[in-house]
């Protein structure tokens, strides 16, 4: 465990979630994607800490050292929100600022639509906002990916994924995290395979890892993952068609709060819907984008690949906000 950090336990919206607490001011929350914990925020949460704020990095639901409830459904977005609301609520401030990674880009980017006078400030990374479709995402993902291998159509049936990255946790997450990486040659792994194609074949694990993970960052990680199991972060995966059914005012209306979008110009997310740029106009549904920036060469875990970048990019868009 790292023991730079101060962890809590805290109660919020039910159940218990184990958070990193920095600094003082106001309030900052970070959310982490899949799969990761607030650990990923490490090179984030001292120097934003620094500036004048308090900052909260939570393992979200499922995660880490945080509850994991068993039901599927457990796993909607309406539960991260409240969520993030209860944190709010429990550090007794009004309003916070939020900011997401990969998954947890569009806990904070939803949350600070649908709970407006919660959020004072949003910013995502690798995921920028989007508008609501004529069906859910993973229908899209069914329709752009019919004859191909994609990772989230892989996780809609329970215990596949969950057997196959359980097995040996510390070469799934190898792989995981240099694949989508931008030290990876090629995304092809991830975009160009049969759909009969597991999660883990074909994908390298370089030896060494590249420098931006040590080992014992890896460590933490898969001590982690072989504790609590992959179900409840991959739960998040199979409530899309739920999402869209029980929110229907997500992704109608456009973010009105000061944001920030940043990611690594190599990222996977950037390349989702074949022959579309996705990060080529992330403020089209944000009305005030104070910061905006894809960063050269890095992959998918921009904040802990680039740190530095994406922390000059943090620090502008929070001193922004003054």
């Amino acid at each position: 465990m790292d023991d730079r950090f101060v962890l809590r336990t805290i109660k919020s919206n039910g159940i218990k979630l184990r958070v990193a607490v920095e600094g003082d001011g106001p309030l900052v929350i970070m959310v982490h994607g899949f799969p990761e914990l607030w650990y990923s925020w490490r090179h984030q949460i001292k120097p934003i800490a620094a500036a004048g704020y308090r900052v909260v990095a939570l393992d979200v639901r499922g995660y880490g050292g945080s509850d994991k409830p068993y039901a599927i459904e457990s796993y909607g977005m309406a539960d991260h929100m409240a969520d993030i609301v209860g944190l709010i609520d429990t550090f007794a401030e009004e309003k916070a600022i939020l900011i997401g990674h990969d998954w947890g880009a569009p806990i904070v980017w939803n949350t600070a639509v649908l709970c407006k006078d919660r959020v004072s400030a949003v910013a995502g990374l690798s995921v920028p906002y989007r508008k609501r479709g004529a069906v859910s995402t993973i229908q899209i993902w069914r329709q752009l990916y019919e004859d191909k291998f994609f990772y989230q159509l892989y996780f809609q049936k329970e215990g596949i994924a969950e057997k196959e990255l359980g097995s040996d946790v510390r070469t799934a997450l190898r792989k995981i995290y240099f694949s989508i990486s931008g030290g990876a040659s090629s995304l092809d792994s991830w975009l160009n395979r049969p759909p009969t194609a597991s999660l883990l074949e074909g994908l390298q694990n370089p030896d060494p890892f590249p420098g931006w993970l040590t080992d014992n960052d890896l460590e933490y990680y898969v001590e982690s993952f072989s504790a609590g199991g992959f179900r409840g972060p991959i739960n998040r995966y199979r409530n899309q068609d739920r999402d869209f059914d029980n929110l229907p005012s997500m992704g109608v209306e456009p973010v009105d709060q000061p944001s920030c979008f940043i990611a690594g110009s190599k990222d996977l997310v950037r390349t989702f819907v074949p022959g579309l740029d996705l990060y080529q106009t992330p403020d089209v549904h944000c009305s005030d984008m104070r910061v905006s920036r894809v960063i050269e060469g890095a992959g998918h875990w921009v904040q802990q690949e680039a740190p530095e970048e994406v922390n000059i990019a943090l620090l502008e868009f929070l001193s922004s906000l003054n």
